[in-house]
């Protein structure tokens, strides 16, 4: 498959490790994952794969100052900020609400990585960066623009070919799995996933758990990203075309809770139990979650006892201290 320029950012494959003791404190069934949290470049995570093809895209635009926004404990800022300091380009991010009394978790490293931080207030974050990205061309800069997530038709792209890698790994494992879970928000990475499952014969469901959106408007930005990333490859064929892509996307939106980045119960026992049988640590917004659906899927049978089950971990857990008091 040719893909388009990226710049290497990340350690690549990332490993697939079996969670012995978490498959059996629930009594099955096998459960896997994916170290996409080992991705390197300050903590790691998923934005990793998609930056290594927006990153590249600016240069190639000759621009020197990366602009994007977020939550105040966004990952995808953060790896962001990373990104532009590993290829000595300028980063702002503009964070939504008013900043809150301790610089922790994601937000110190943001500062620590040189990020220019800007806050919405009770402005929309869009409205705020569209602003700055005015404001930088005026004094001579050439900003490049990388949207919530990084989920682009091209960022979208690091997926897929995350899904090439990982479907040769497990055929050299000789590992068979009838099912993955991947957290699903902004969309590119499901996205990514669902193209890699057309274009590299995988079998299995992908299973999105929605974090903050219904179903049908998640799967349909999941589907737009994917024919969009089909289309910047130049793929053709009924396997990647509108309604074949869409019937491979599977969405559950029952774990929406108190909404994005509230923790709740769910979180909280996920974080924990993963923590406490596998010494692994999770995030509060979206692994958490993400997680915590699997694991009342897999108690309430919806998730069969004998099926292997693949959970990418995307990343995060440098957030952590940013929830201290909804974790304790």
């Amino acid at each position: 498959m040719k893909y388009p320029t990226r710049v290497p950012l990340g350690h690549f494959p990332t490993r697939i490790e079996k969670l012995e003791r978490l498959g059996g404190h629930l009594g099955g069934p096998e459960i896997y994952i994916k170290r996409d949290d080992q991705t390197g470049l300050a903590t790691g995570g998923n934005k990793v794969r998609k930056l290594e093809f927006l990153v590249a895209d600016a240069l190639a635009q000759h621009c020197d100052h990366l602009v994007t926004l977020g939550g105040p404990q966004s990952n995808h800022c953060r790896q962001t900020a990373a990104a532009a300091a590993k290829v000595g380009l300028a980063c702002s991010v503009v964070l939504r609400g008013d900043p809150p009394g301790r610089c922790l978790g994601n937000l110190l490293l943001d500062e620590l990585l040189g990020a220019q931080i800007q806050w919405s207030g009770g402005r929309s974050r869009e409205e705020v960066a569209e602003e700055l990205m005015v404001q930088l061309r005026a004094e001579g800069k050439r900003p490049y623009l990388v949207p919530l997530g990084g989920s682009t038709a091209l960022g979208t792209l690091g997926y897929a070919a995350a899904m090439q890698e990982t479907t040769a790994q497990l055929e050299e494992l000789n590992i068979p799995i009838d099912l993955m879970v991947v957290a699903s928000s902004s969309a590119g990475t499901q996205a990514g996933l669902v193209l890699g499952e057309a274009l590299f014969g995988y079998r299995g469901r992908v299973l999105g758990i929605s974090i903050d959106s219904a179903a049908a408007e998640l799967a349909r930005r999941v589907q737009e990203l994917a024919l969009g990333a089909a289309a910047l490859l130049g793929v053709r064929g009924d396997h990647v075309e509108a309604g074949s892509l869409m019937s491979k996307i599977d969405i559950n939106a029952d774990y929406l809770g108190g909404g994005y980045a509230v923790v709740g119960p769910l979180e909280r026992d996920a974080i924990r139990t993963v923590a406490r049988t596998e010494g692994l640590l999770l995030d509060p917004v979206y692994t958490g979650r993400a997680m915590g659906a699997c694991m009342d899927l897999i108690l309430q049978g919806a998730i069969g006892k004998g099926q292997r089950v693949l959970f990418w971990h995307t990343g995060g857990a440098a957030a952590l201290s940013g929830f201290y008091d909804d974790l304790l």
